[in-house]
């Protein structure tokens, strides 16, 4: 029995299975991803971003995410121990490793450092529909500017990003809100001071759940606590009902425009002085989005926007796809965000200790190519990635000949490969169709002897099986779709089939 038997006679020692929330990528969408990931990088380009990349490995104190309570440090990000009692990790996301690279660079970089990344990130948590532990953000942050301008460049530069991408105005908004606004009216609901930071913290996750929640759900973690479906209750903030009632006021204070909005906000804030600030923030970033063109309903103030206002410490952004898409099921879903970010001016200040300034925007890439994929966006137009030219091997004893072919055509810029399996013609022709070749190169003992190759069209050749036309029109459709050349215009001939 030949080693081959017994290996075909064993049972499999591995079960082949992918670990959850995880997923395999073919090459239609990684084809599209890249073609996604080039023009959001020709965008951050065109503002004068540059290009860095950090590592996928960091230690797990430069990420800010462990539990000092426990052993491992390993709760939202997958650690293991270094050789010398280090704990490392992967990347959470792209931002703390700025951060840090930033800071070890900080003499030799011209600042603000304005740079852009891209990347996949990693998450140790429950994974669920839509909800994976590995996945790809492209961020832009701009570090050593606390000018608001820089906050809305970033606006404007996301605006563009989605129009290049081929989401159409009117089709997206990205909202603008400011943390120091949310600080101002928590201190008007009497929330200021160091002693009501865990109230604080409470009522800035009750706002977080807005979205998930309305208003009500919200008003209830603002005020004694909730119990969910399942039973659980979620303590509350335990505030008053006018200070409830001011906060919920905040969220709802989106006007017919950014001066409306403003102004309910300035009334919201009371007499905050860090409240003002920021509405005075919002109040330039509106400026400076008018002056670039985008006050037409692009970028607008909206106080609805509550991501990551426990973690930012200025303006917030978050851009948001407003048309309604179909899912597998054929049932109306929108795809609602698919980046945000703002502005972080403790980050850098851990590892310096001194305040740096900075503010950046991430995007989902996951996400939004399912979005564009949704819209049919034509900077996505690889539904049938073309294959290469397969050179088939009709004689073995020829086999150099045919890879001198696939050779030639190479040169000359075109994807081709020699068959390598075994089979026979008609084997590899069906092998040539799954790869999705435009054609194939053909010689036998005929063709060789004539100094020929017979060129194949794959495509007019599925045509033509498929062909209910007249005779006359048969036979030239016949006489197009395979054709003789001579070996010395072998490229010509192919590159003929290719233009087609």
């Amino acid at each position: 029995m030949t080693d081959f038997q017994d290996a075909k006679d064993k049972k499999p020692s591995v079960k082949a299975r992918l670990p959850r929330g995880l997923a395999d990528r073919g090459p239609a969408e990684i084809a599209a991803t890249n073609r996604m990931t080039q023009a959001i990088r020709e965008t951050y380009e065109l503002y004068g971003f540059d290009a860095v990349e950090t590592p996928f490995i960091e230690y797990t104190e430069t990420l800010g995410k462990f539990l000092p309570d426990q052993d491992r440090p390993n709760e939202g990000v997958f650690s293991f121990q270094d050789d010398d009692d280090q704990w490392l990790s992967l990347r959470y996301d792209l931002t703390a490793p700025l951060a840090r690279y930033v800071a070890e660079n900080y003499d030799r970089i011209a600042k603000p450092y304005r740079s852009y990344r891209a990347g996949y990130v990693f998450r140790n948590e429950k994974p669920g529909p839509g909800r994976f532990r590995q996945f790809m953000q492209f961020d832009a942050d701009t570090v050593g500017s606390a000018s608001v301008a820089a906050d809305a460049e970033i606006c404007m530069m996301a605006a563009d990003t989605l129009e290049r991408l081929g989401v159409k105005r009117g089709e997206y908004v990205v909202k603008v809100n400011n943390r120091k606004v949310l600080d101002g009216v928590l201190e008007a609901a009497g929330l200021e001071g160091e002693g009501r930071a865990a109230q604080k913290l409470i009522v800035l996750r009750a706002i977080d759940k807005l979205d998930r929640l309305g208003t009500d759900g919200v008003r209830m973690l603002l005020g004694p606590g909730r119990k969910d479906e399942s039973g659980d209750f979620t303590k509350g903030a335990d505030l008053a009902t006018s200070a409830i009632e001011r906060i919920l006021a905040f969220t709802d204070a989106r006007g017919a425009n950014n001066n409306e909005t403003l102004a309910k906000l300035e009334a919201a804030v009371g007499a905050s002085a860090r409240g003002l600030e920021g509405v005075q923030e919002l109040a330039e970033m509106a400026q400076l989005c008018d002056a670039g063109g985008y006050g037409d309903g692009r970028v607008v103030i909206d106080p609805a926007v509550v991501r990551g206002l426990e973690y930012y410490t200025g303006p917030v952004y978050e851009a948001e796809l407003l048309f309604e898409a179909k899912d597998e099921h054929g049932r109306p879903m929108r795809f609602g965000s698919v980046g945000g970010g703002g502005r972080y001016d403790g980050l850098v200040a851990r590892f310096r200790g001194e305040p740096v300034p900075a503010t950046g925007f991430s995007i989902g890439v996951s996400r939004l190519l399912a979005a564009l994929q949704a819209i049919k966006s034509p900077i996505l137009d690889v539904d049938k990635l073309r294959g290469p030219v397969v050179v088939l091997v009709m004689d073995r004893d020829q086999i150099a000949r045919y890879q001198g072919f696939v050779a030639q055509l190479r040169a000359a810029g075109v994807r081709a490969e020699l068959y390598l399996g075994a089979a026979g013609m008609n084997a590899q022709l069906k092998y040539a169709d799954r790869r999705n070749s435009p054609c194939a190169v053909i010689q036998g003992s005929n063709e060789r002897d004539k100094g020929e190759v017979m060129i194949r069209d794959l495509a007019l050749g599925a045509e033509l099986a498929a062909s209910t036309k007249d005779r006359a029109d048969y036979l030239e459709l016949r006489q197009r779709a395979q054709f003789a050349a001579s070996e010395d215009r072998l490229v010509e001939a192919v590159k003929e089939v290719l233009g087609r």
